[in-house]
């Protein structure tokens, strides 16, 4: 299958193992999609467990992050999108429902989550929010 959003494929495929109650999911292997990986590793919704795969089909294995049997990441929405992409300033990052969920930027200091944005007094393309 070829998207062209590769985003949102990843979104979409950690989202639906969390459904579907999986341990692991394996999702395509690019830089970007390795940084958010470790953005949502370091906010507590998936444990990155290696790479999988030769040059050509590389794969990350994810493990979701389970509490009392029920999945951390419950949804998640693509807010900037290839046909309309959002930035934010760092006044302008607010809490994704009310500090439970976690919105994840990509900054001039690499793709990090909003809490350690406003930490670093930093803002940029606002790629998902997820809870």
């Amino acid at each position: 299958m070829i998207t062209t959003d590769k985003i949102s494929d990843l979104i979409i495929s950690i989202k639906n193992a969390a459904k579907a109650g999986k341990e692991t999911v394996q999702v395509s292997h690019t830089n970007q999609s390795a940084a958010i990986a470790q953005a949502l590793e370091r906010a507590g919704f998936v444990e990155v467990v290696g790479k999988k795969g030769k040059k050509i089909k590389k794969q990350i294995e994810l493990r979701l992050v389970y509490a009392a049997g029920v999945p951390k990441l419950n949804d998640a929405r693509r807010v900037s999108k290839p046909s309309k992409r959002i930035y934010r300033g760092v006044g302008k990052i607010a809490p994704v429902k009310r500090g439970f969920g976690c919105a994840i930027i990509s900054t001039p200091k690499g793709v990090i989550t909003d809490k350690e944005a406003r930490k670093d007094r930093v803002g940029g393309e606002v790629l998902f929010q997820v809870w």
